[in-house]
């Protein structure tokens, strides 16, 4: 059943959906993909995380994290060093350049957070930032 009426989970799913496509189509003028903008988002938030930090940090798998730094590498956006004492792992941080490119999907990403949060009041929002934070925990907790 769709709307109000939806079985939860379902609604979630349709919501999440709805909410990635969005922001795919918002950043594809820049050349980049939700999942390359988790990774500058927590390279932004946790400099020096190795790849497979990084792919716990942004919920994803470490052979796509192994891609998306391949790519960003690339392009300029993030760079590798060596970890001062564990010397064969590598920790990842943003460019110049990186940083500014997750300027302008920050830019996006907040277009669309106020497209969600359209037409609710700030404790309103703040309530549903609570549920979701909940669900997310809990499910993580107690799989």
């Amino acid at each position: 059943m769709r709307g109000e009426q939806g079985y939860l989970a379902y609604l979630l799913r349709q919501a999440q959906a709805a909410t990635r496509l969005t922001l795919e189509r918002s950043l594809a003028g820049l050349g980049v993909t939700p999942p390359q903008f988790v990774v500058l988002t927590m390279l932004r938030a946790y400099p020096g995380l190795s790849g497979a930090d990084l792919a716990r940090v942004a919920l994803l798998t470490p052979q796509t994290v192994g891609v998306i730094i391949r790519n960003l590498e690339r392009d300029g956006a993030i760079r590798k060093t060596p970890h001062p004492v564990h010397g064969r792992v590598l920790q990842w941080t943003l460019t110049r350049r990186g940083a500014m490119l997750l300027g302008q999907c920050r830019r996006h990403a907040n277009a669309l957070e106020q497209r969600l949060m359209a037409g609710l009041a700030p404790r309103e929002q703040l309530a549903v930032r609570r549920w979701l934070s909940k669900i997310a925990a809990d499910l993580q907790q107690n799989g």
